[in-house]
């Protein structure tokens, strides 16, 4: 398999451990359930580790980038939908920004391998 194309299955990989973290978090009610807290602890060590293992490959500024930006995404997603948490208008053009930056950052950068 490409080595990119691995570097980039990782980083999905890392996102979605770290948006799973961050759902256990609302779950954990400021840490005080266990098993929701351990989780957490579990999904983040988990996404850091694996998102240190992309940046072997892929330049740091546009995995962290792609990393956060896309964890922002899903995030709010859960949050809509899981715990029925609505975003206004402001918040939702910021994401699309993101969304956009992200885009941007794939489709025309010249930065993504080391």
């Amino acid at each position: 398999m490409n080595l990119m194309l691995s570097a980039y299955l990782l980083l999905a990989f890392a996102i979605v451990a770290e948006v799973l973290g961050t759902a256990f978090l609302v779950k954990s009610d400021g840490f005080s359930k266990l098993i929701p807290s351990l989780l957490v602890i579990v999904c983040y060590s988990l996404s850091f580790y694996v998102l240190s293992q992309v940046t072997k490959t892929l330049n740091i500024g546009v995995v962290y980038a792609i990393w956060s930006g896309v964890g922002i995404i899903f995030t709010a997603l859960i949050g809509y939908y899981a715990f029925k948490q609505t975003l206004d208008t402001p918040a939702l053009i910021g994401i699309g920004f993101i969304i956009a930056g992200v885009l941007i950052m794939n489709l025309f950068s010249k930065t993504l391998g080391h």
